[in-house]
Formats: structure tokens, C-alpha cells, sequence
């Protein structure tokens, strides 16, 4: 096996903290290398050295012999006058374009492409380029969920080294075979994907405890047998005393990422009625509509994940739905007692100079409160960076104070733009509970497949031709009809998005016969059948799949505690048969869901 990059002892630090210190690793054809850790403990820059972007201070970095290196910065730039030009001609360019959404934009001038678009086309560069080491920094990100899926695809068949740095955790567990964790200047290794660094995390943030326990549990014996000696005695022992005392106030280092997002005092309560849209449409001057008919109801206690390929209107949606945008068709209603909160995608529009702490107090509450300085701590902002300008945070770290002033500015309804962009797996799982236990009304349009699936109940999707439905089956369905399509459009197809049979949101209807999701002939009639039938048949297919699941689940459990070869061979035998009818069940599941 090749050896394509091989670290040796190397330092990298910035101004007041080291970013890791005496890092060794090798990457070899056919590795498959997570990066993990908390924003600012130097995920980008060992990327960067990895790649060879970037000195370290100290150490060795050895390459293959004419090691070919595809390497897509957290902030790429482009050369080039055209997408075209910036990418590369030939098919497979314009085939790895197409599948991430940029196929109309081969003509485009680089300069005029959203920082989204830029990010896409810099990523199909690489992926278009024959290459013998992929080092990609926060590849999903900007991606709609068809393309996620592609990509997870084409990183699966890649048979070069790979090392990547995302927050999508389905990615991370399902292509990486080894996790090399930063966590303030160490960095420890793993063999195994997402699973097993979080159970070695554990484990060793388990025993630190258990040493601390130990070590506090020392010094107070320590000090019990010294205050017990002759009063004759105290000056003698005072300093033994000192120390002793001192080891038991000592906080020891809390295990990074700890802190958690807790929900606020003080929002306010939200009515019954929150945003309401009947007939609502918008489009921008004389040009196309890109929201057309929207029929959607919030409430109080929503959790809506919004899907679809990117350039859809998503976040003309979102906007809508948060009074950024007025309708130019059709009503838009918002309650009396909603308080919105916006979360873009951009992570530039913080002042560059403000410390983190003025920021958070704002123009009327004095810098550095305890009731601030909590808030700040449950976002991982203490000690020396609280004082720090937001322009001389990490990517991540302007995410997280973005995240940050938005809770405290106390909404009772969050709209949220891509949160996940950028952000460390810590702060994510602590977000995720923050929604989980908020009081008030979420509304999110993410990538993210891990986030979407913990935070939101009902998922719908905006269509190319700006229709917004609920997705029958919610984000399962969705995610399996974009795989399936993918797969079978080939290259130079057009983008992997799902086809689904969508039903007006909230209305139950299906659409109409020979519309989207019918099929014709035989049993694919099924997809043509009126609202009241389709529904007995997705229901009666889930009934079947969830009793096929159960007996592949008690198969398994059998085959596992069975006594010998015999037994093994016939549960077995019954195992491959249930698998294979659940494989049948999903498939006829499918077709009354998704389209042709």
C-alpha cells in the first residue's frame, strides 16, 4: 500500500493558542481519514499542511512520488472567467456539475456566483481530476440533499486516500474507516468511523473523570490527617495544608464540548396563530415565479424541515415564511405574538473589530454579565475568547456566535438558513437538544440528513417549478427517491433531486391520475389510484414493511444465540428470505411514493 502523505512531529499554533503540537500520521492509498473536533482547534489547518498548502512550524511532512493531490479549501478560490473554464472541459467535468446543481451555469462568470456556487464548482474541480489523494474541508456544504447522496456515492467508489473534515455525520459513519480527533493541542486516533470515536470519547472522557474523583478524594484525605496533628504542630504543616486545599478547589479541564445550549428565560409565549400562507406566490420583477400556490400552516409547536434542489427557493420560502419577503401573489399571515429569529447563510456580516462579548451584550446591556457570560459558555465562548474579534475567528466560531446572538435576541419563532454549515459535531448535538427541548416554533432548510432527522416531525420540499408540498413518507422518502434517481440518471443527466408524488401540504390529496408519481400498467397503476386508495396502499405497505423489519430484527437476534452449525444454517437461510421481502416491500413502497 502506497504511502501518498506521512506527518511527522508537526507543530502549527496561532496567535495565543497551539493548534496541535507533535502530530504524526500517515495517509496511505485506500485510507479513508475522518478529521473531528471543536471549531478553532485546527481541523482546516491540518488539512491544509495534509494538502500542502501550509508550512507547519516544526516537523516533517513526507509525499509520495508524484503523489496527485485534490484539495478543496473551507474558502476556495477560482481561476478561470467561466465555470467552465474554473472546472475543466470534458464530459465527466460537466457530468460532476450537472449532479451538483450547476449544469445551467457552465457559461457563468466565477465572478458573479454566489459564495454556494463557488463552493459547488470548486468541489466538482477536484472531483473531476484524476487524483491520488482527496483532502476536502466541509465538502456537503451548500449541497441539496440529491447531491449529498451522489456525492457519498462517488466518494464510496474513489479508491485513492481520502481525508475529509464535515459535520454530516451520515457521510462521516458510513466512508470513513479511521477518526483522528483535535481537542485542545492533542490529537487523538481512532480505528473505525463516527461510532467508535464517540465510544472511545467516551470512555476516555469517563476515566478522566474517574481520575479526578480519585486525585480530589486524595487531597482531602491528605488534608483530614493534617488538620487531626497538635496544635503545637500547625505552622509546620500550614503549606502542606495550602497545597492540599488548593487541589480540592481546583476545577479540572472540562472535556471540550460539554457545555450545553440551555433554553432561555424570557421568550415571549406564542399564540395560537403563528404564519399562515394561502395561495402565497413570489417572484422578483418580470422574471419567473419561484414560489407559486403555497399553502402552509405553522404551528406553535412546529418542526418543519424544508428540502429540494438547490436554487429552488428554499430560502425565498424561508424569507417568506419570516416577513424578509412580502408575497406577490396570494396571502401571507403572520400571528400577533411571533417574535422571528433569522439565521442566513452568510457568516459575514458581523462587524470584524467587535470582541465577542460586546456583541453579545449589545447596545444596551454592560459587556461580560454573569447572565452573558453563562449564555456565552453554553456556546463554548470562555477565557481569552470571549475577548476576541469576530474577525479573527474560525469559520465555525462565527457560526457559533451567529447561533448565539440569535438565542439571545429571545425569538419565539427560529428560522433557520443552513445552520449546520461549518459547525463543529459538539456544538451540533448541543443545538440539536436546544431545539429539541425550545418552546417555540422551528422552521430549518438543511443538508444535513443527522440534523434534520433528530430536530424536525414534517418535512416538504420546493420544487423546481416552485411548488411547495409535504413529502409523502417525510425525509426517508424523500432522501431514497434522490439515491434512486441518482443512480439511474447517469452522467450528464440532469441533477439527482427526487421526483416524489407530492399531496398539497395539508390538504391529503394526491396528485392527479397521469401527474407526477402515476405510472402506467399492471401493478405501477397503483400510482394512479385516487386519494382515498393510494392512502389504504401506503399504509398497508408500511404495516408489511414495519412487520418484515421486526421478523429480520428477531431473526437476527436468533441466529445470534444460536447453539450450533445446524441451527445457524436454517436461520440463516430464513434471514436471506425476510431480507429479501423487505427489499420487495420497499421497493413497492417506493412506487407509491416516488415517481417515474
Amino acid at each position: 500500500m502506497a504511502v501518498l502523505v506521512d506527518l511527522e512531529s508537526v507543530t502549527l499554533s496561532r496567535v495565543g493558542r497551539t493548534l496541535f503540537e507533535g502530530l504524526s500520521m500517515t495517509v496511505a492509498d485506500g485510507d479513508r481519514v475522518g478529521i473531528v473536533g471543536v471549531n478553532g482547534t485546527g481541523k482546516s489547518s491540518l488539512l491544509r499542511v495534509l494538502a500542502g498548502t501550509e508550512v507547519p512550524e516544526s516537523g516533517a511532512v513526507r509525499r509520495g512520488r508524484e503523489t496527485r493531490v485534490g484539495f478543496l479549501d473551507q474558502e476556495p478560490a477560482l481561476a478561470g472567467q467561466t465555470v467552465r473554464e474554473a472546472v475543466g472541459g470534458g464530459w465527466e467535468a460537466e457530468a460532476v456539475l450537472t449532479n451538483l446543481g450547476l449544469g445551467p451555469d457552465l457559461g457563468s462568470a466565477t465572478g458573479a456566483l454566489s459564495g454556494g456556487q463557488r463552493k459547488r464548482a470548486a468541489l466538482a474541480r477536484v472531483l473531476a481530476q484524476p487524483v491520488d489523494l482527496l483532502v476536502l474541508d466541509e465538502p456537503t456544504n451548500h449541497l441539496d440533499l440529491g447531491a449529498v447522496a451522489w456525492l457519498e456515492d462517488r466518494l464510496s467508489g474513489f479508491r485513492g486516500g481520502l481525508v475529509l473534515v464535515t459535520h454530516d455525520r451520515h457521510l462521516l459513519d458510513s466512508l470513513t474507516t479511521r477518526v483522528v480527533e483535535l481537542d485542545r493541542g492533542q490529537a487523538y486516533f481512532h480505528d473505525g468511523g463516527y461510532e467508535v470515536y464517540l465510544a472511545a470519547r467516551a470512555e476516555r472522557e469517563a476515566q478522566a473523570a474517574s481520575a479526578e474523583a480519585t486525585r480530589r478524594n486524595l487531597a482531602r484525605r491528605e488534608l483530614a490527617w493534617l488538620r487531626r496533628g497538635a496544635k503545637a504542630r500547625s505552622r509546620k504543616p500550614q503549606a502542606r495544608v495550602e497545597a492540599a486545599l488548593k487541589l480540592i478547589e481546583a476545577t479540572p479541564q472540562a472535556p471540550v464540548g460539554t457545555a450545553e445550549i440551555q433554553a432561555l428565560a424570557g421568550i415571549p409565549r406564542l399564540g395560537d396563530k403563528v404564519v399562515e400562507c394561502v395561495g402565497a406566490g413570489f417572484g422578483y420583477g418580470a422574471g419567473r415565479e419561484v414560489l407559486r400556490g403555497v399553502d402552509l400552516a405553522l404551528g406553535r409547536r412546529e418542526r418543519l424541515g424544508v428540502v429540494g434542489p438547490n436554487g429552488a427557493g428554499k430560502t425565498t420560502l424561508l424569507q417568506l415564511l419570516a416577513g424578509r419577503l412580502q408575497p406577490t401573489s396570494g396571502t401571507v399571515q403572520t400571528g400577533p405574538t411571533v417574535v422571528a429569529g433569522y439565521h442566513d447563510q452568510l457568516a459575514g456580516d458581523l462587524s470584524p473589530e467587535a470582541r465577542v462579548r460586546d456583541l453579545v451584550a449589545g447596545p444596551h446591556r454592560v459587556p461580560g454579565s454573569p447572565e452573558d457570560t453563562a449564555l456565552m459558555r453554553r456556546f463554548l465562548f470562555s477565557g481569552d475568547l470571549t475577548f476576541a474579534p469576530a474577525g479573527s475567528l474560525s469559520g465555525g466560531e462565527r457560526r457559533r456566535l451567529q447561533l448565539l446572538l440569535l438565542v439571545a435576541s429571545r425569538p419565539n419563532v427560529l428560522f433557520l438558513d443552513e445552520p449546520t454549515n461549518d459547525l463543529d459535531l459538539d456544538t451540533l448535538r448541543a443545538l440539536e437538544d436546544f431545539l429539541e427541548e425550545w418552546p417555540g416554533a422551528v422552521v430549518v432548510v438543511s443538508h444535513d440528513r443527522t440534523f434534520l432527522e433528530r430536530v424536525t416531525t414534517r418535512v416538504v420540499e420546493v420544487s423546481a417549478d416552485g411548488a411547495v408540498a409535504e413529502v409523502p413518507g417525510g425525509l426517508d422518502a424523500w432522501l431514497q427517491a434522490a439515491r434512486r434517481y441518482s443512480r439511474r440518471s447517469g452522467p450528464g443527466r440532469p441533477p439527482a433531486t427526487a421526483a416524489v408524488a407530492r399531496p398539497t401540504v395539508g390538504t391529503g390529496q394526491a396528485p392527479p391520475a397521469g401527474g407526477a408519481g402515476s405510472r402506467g400498467g399492471g401493478p405501477q397503476d397503483k400510482g394512479r389510484a385516487n386519494p382515498v386508495r393510494r392512502a389504504r396502499l401506503v399504509r398497508d405497505a408500511e404495516r408489511e414493511m414495519a412487520r418484515l423489519q421486526a421478523e429480520v430484527a428477531r431473526l437476527e437476534a436468533a441466529l445470534g444465540a444460536a447453539p450450533g452449525y445446524q441451527e445457524m444454517a436454517a436461520l440463516g437461510h430464513e434471514l436471506a428470505g425476510a431480507q429479501e421481502a423487505l427489499q420487495v416491500a420497499e421497493e413497492s413502497w417506493l412506487d407509491l411514493v416516488v415517481g417515474p
